[in-house]
């Protein structure tokens, strides 16, 4: 089942859900717009891009490790602020990441959340693509969310810190998971932890 916003503020409210820094306001107020759309809540991109070395003579094949193995040493990274935004050219691929960190703790008293992350309709009509193929969220984890920043559109799109990005899409899970956290736990650079 899909939380609508009151619920996505009473998880909040209750610790099932944790976002640092909380959006707000949590209510419409004609003057900021509010990220609580009716079953969804809007996340802020961060200051940081990462993205594959141009150039590389390499081959991926991540049955032979894991990606940030693959990621850390061929890839580098760039801070992004209001001045000097990243200009995502098409038909590029980078990883940024969201402004607020996000846990979906679980809990054995209460019913645990899992969470999708799916783009906002303004960008896609533009080209770009959100974390388009891996939108799950799992129950247990904790950190910022690796977004997969693709431009399929015609023009450049000028990535800037803090714009609406990306929507969080709040789900009850049935029963209590057992923990079996990912490689990307607790991360907090596009990619990777470091």
């Amino acid at each position: 089942m899909i939380l609508s916003n009151l619920e996505i503020q009473k998880a909040l409210d209750d610790g099932r859900l944790i976002i640092e820094p909380e959006p707000s306001p949590r209510q419409p107020t004609g003057q900021i717009q509010c990220p609580y759309q009716t079953s969804a809540v809007d996340l802020r991109l961060g200051d940081e891009i990462s993205y594959f070395k141009e150039g590389l003579p390499l081959d991926i094949n991540l049955g032979q490790g894991q990606f940030q193995t693959l990621f850390g040493p061929n890839s580098e990274s760039r801070k992004i602020t209001s001045e000097q935004p990243f200009i995502l050219r098409p038909n590029k691929l980078v990883l940024g990441k969201t402004h607020e960190r996000i846990a979906l703790p679980i809990n054995e008293e209460r019913r645990c959340l899992a969470a999708r992350v799916e783009g906002k309709s303004s960008y896609a009509r533009c080209g770009l693509l959100v974390h388009f193929t891996a939108p799950t969220i799992h129950a247990g984890f904790a950190g910022t969310i690796t977004l997969e920043l693709i431009n399929l559109g015609p023009c450049n799109i000028s990535l800037y810190p803090g714009v609406p990005i990306c929507q969080l899409i709040i789900e009850t899970v049935d029963g209590i998971p057992f923990r079996n956290d990912s490689q990307f736990q607790n991360q907090n650079r596009p990619g990777g932890k470091t």
